[in-house]
């Protein structure tokens, strides 16, 4: 009679279970990664401006920085897809701080873009449709079977609303820093609510969702 591994949970789970609880593994140390690699660019932007007060010098830094994160990925054979969009965002953020002349516009793409993600969590979640649920849904390839799973359903919309409250803090904390035109309290604000804030919140996700995947399996 052959015995099982001891303490090797997924023995006893779904193959779809196991799929989902390793897409919301993977989905937060993914983003991440993306998270950090966004967050180089804007620090040595910071730093070199608030060395030189040069706003062309600050600004090839993050690029010349961005562009390093995506040959250091390309070189480990890591997926680009996060470190190109990441790059594709501080050209975006020089392009308009370049254009204005003004050092606090590096950071005004982050911040409509908190907005932008904030609203559409919010909107579903308040509308019975959580973002979240449809998400990772479709990574594993059933978009819609949690809405048939009452406590899934419950689940997604909880987690959705930690989402809510990190986009709408980001926007509480800096956005007044921004207006008032703080340079080095917004780029810290960024840093500290960047990917501190992001692992919080995939954390408290994980935790939430995680209890209800292994007890109630997607069909």
């Amino acid at each position: 009679m052959s015995e099982q591994p001891v303490g090797d949970p997924a023995d006893t789970r779904s193959p779809a279970a196991l799929s989902e609880e390793r897409v919301l593994l993977a989905r937060a140390l993914g983003g991440w990664r993306g998270i950090l690699d966004s967050s180089l660019p804007a620090a040595v932007f910071l730093i070199v401006f608030l060395a030189t007060s040069r706003l062309l010098a600050a600004l090839f830094a993050a690029l010349l920085t961005g562009a390093l994160v995506a040959i250091l990925r390309l070189v480990r054979r890591q997926p680009l897809t996060q470190a190109l969009a990441g790059f594709v965002g501080v050209g975006i953020a020089a392009f308009i701080a370049w254009r204005t002349g003004e050092a606090t516009n590096y950071f005004l793409p982050g911040l409509l873009t908190n907005i932008a993600y904030g609203s559409v969590f919010l909107v579903s979640v308040l509308i019975g449709r959580p973002i979240l649920g449809y998400a990772v849904g479709f990574l594993i390839g059933d978009a819609t079977g949690w809405r048939r799973d009452p406590r899934r359903a419950r689940a997604y919309a909880a987690a959705s609303w930690v989402w809510v409250g990190v986009f709408f803090a980001r926007i509480a904390v800096q956005g007044p820093l921004y207006l008032l035109g703080a340079l080095a309290a917004l780029g810290t604000a960024r840093l500290i609510m960047g990917w501190p804030l992001f692992l919080l919140a995939a954390w408290i996700t994980y935790r939430l969702l995680s209890p209800v995947v292994r007890s109630s399996p997607p069909p």
